[in-house]
């Protein structure tokens, strides 16, 4: 009979465990040092590929921002187009196009021109003369008109139209900006991507002479550059992002495999899976914190004059879609390895795995018993159980790999569909696959 713990060992028990305990102690002296060895580079081996793996799937998001923004015409329009109707920006392209119309505005020749037509009209000549005065309180009116009219019209439908249509026309020129090439609507000179709003100082030019100041009429074109990108660092920054959007497209594909070198090379695979999905998921978590520190290192070194909430307007903007990938990924990889632990041998993962099961079974036999009959339906998945379910989690893994741009909805919603179709498959399963052993209750944990 088993001993159950509860009595004490007898004289020929005692020697039975001692001898057992000297075979195993032979045992583990002869070949076990060797396979102890063997175990300890797989495992070595596996650790260090799944870290790399996580610094490779670090870049690749930032990979496939990069090669979206400069690729992807309709993706650099949703990244920037938000921006015209942003207050902060519209606020920085007001001031930048008053100035520039107040530049191009002769105040000392609206004055002389004042006091000729107040001479024609024979006003007494002390009375010229304070009208000579004038120009300050002259050019306080004017720059409120300018900057009310312009102020109209960047806040118009209109400057959002021209925004978009201006960003998309100048796409092409994203690259050359990244790059450091050329010229064109948007260019890279003097460490700033600028774009050229030439078109808002044309339309506050008409709706000045609309209103009145004729004088408007005689400014000239002119090319007036916004900064949307300024650093002194920036001249260093674009040669990263140009090797980056080089790779985006083969990256994530290299750090995939590279992830499932260290998973196969591991002794334990599914303890290498939870691993690599916790490291994936730390270095997404290291990026999202880093992108938060490195905004206010950005704004903290902008160069005189430049509008922090303007800079801060537009890098939100700028890496919105990247911090959407950050968390895309790291949901996948949280979820990765949740699963993982939830297929081992642990008390929860069992109690989690018997729960569910008995759940559907429940509901099972509540319909068989009202006349529901899987019949060949049932035989065979339950012949084919284990297939269909990996055949699910393929088909989810090739969603989400070649979906464009996943985001965490996207992954959570495929992770639903995915539980519903394990459900699916156990309420299907004609015999039904019996619980856990009792035994695998008390394995350890993974």
């Amino acid at each position: 009979m088993a001993h159950t713990g509860d009595e004490p060992l007898s004289n020929r028990e005692r020697s039975e465990l001692d001898e057992l305990r000297h075979r195993v102690g032979a045992l583990e002296s002869g070949a076990h040092p060797q396979a102890a060895r063997h175990h300890y580079f797989r495992s070595t081996g596996s650790v260090l590929l799944i870290l790399f793996a996580a610094l490779l799937s670090l870049l690749s998001v930032i990979a496939v921002w990069a090669n979206s923004i400069v690729r992807d015409t309709d993706r650099y329009v949703a990244t920037v187009g938000p921006l015209a109707s942003n207050p902060d920006v519209q606020k920085a392209v007001t001031n930048r196009v008053t100035d520039v119309v107040l530049a191009k505005i002769d105040v000392d020749a609206l004055v002389k021109q004042l006091q000729d037509a107040v001479s024609e009209k024979g006003v007494p000549p002390k009375a010229a003369q304070l009208v000579g005065n004038l120009d300050g309180p002259i050019t306080s009116g004017l720059t409120q008109l300018v900057s009310g009219t312009v102020e109209r019209v960047v806040s118009s439908s209109a400057f959002e139209k021209v925004w978009v249509e201006a960003n998309r026309r100048v796409h092409s020129s994203v690259d050359k900006a990244l790059t450091g090439e050329g010229g064109g609507a948007v260019s890279l000179k003097n460490d700033e991507v600028v774009i050229d709003v030439a078109p808002i100082v044309a339309q506050v030019k008409e709706r000045l002479v609309d209103a009145g100041l004729g004088v408007a009429a005689k400014i000239p074109d002119v090319h007036t550059d916004f900064v949307v990108v300024q650093s002194k660092d920036i001249g260093k920054i674009k040669t990263y992002m140009r090797v980056l959007e080089i790779m985006g497209s083969w990256l994530p594909l290299i750090a995939l495999l590279v992830a499932a070198a260290g998973v196969y090379t591991a002794f334990n695979r599914r303890h290498a899976l939870i691993g690599a999905g916790l490291a994936v998921f730390v270095a997404m978590l290291v990026l999202g914190i880093t992108l938060t520190v490195f905004r206010d290192v950005y704004l903290d070194h902008l160069p005189s004059g430049a509008s922090p909430a303007a800079a801060g307007a537009v890098y939100d903007a700028l890496i919105k879609f990247l911090r959407a990938g950050v968390r895309a990924l790291g949901a996948v990889a949280l979820i990765v390895a949740i699963g993982a632990f939830l297929s081992g041998p642990s008390r929860i993962a069992v109690l989690v795995r018997n729960g569910c099961r008995r759940s559907i079974g429940a509901l099972r036999d509540v319909a068989v018993s009202e006349g529901l009959r899987l019949g060949a339906v049932g035989r065979f998945v339950h012949r084919f159980k284990r297939w269909i379910g990996v055949a699910i989690l393929v088909v989810a893994a090739v969603v989400l790999f070649t979906w464009t741009y996943p985001t965490t909805m996207v992954v959570v919603w495929t992770t639903v569909i995915v539980l519903v179709g394990f459900a699916i498959r156990e309420f299907l399963d004609n015999t039904g696959s019996a619980p856990d052993a009792p035994e695998s209750r008390t394995a350890a944990a993974p």
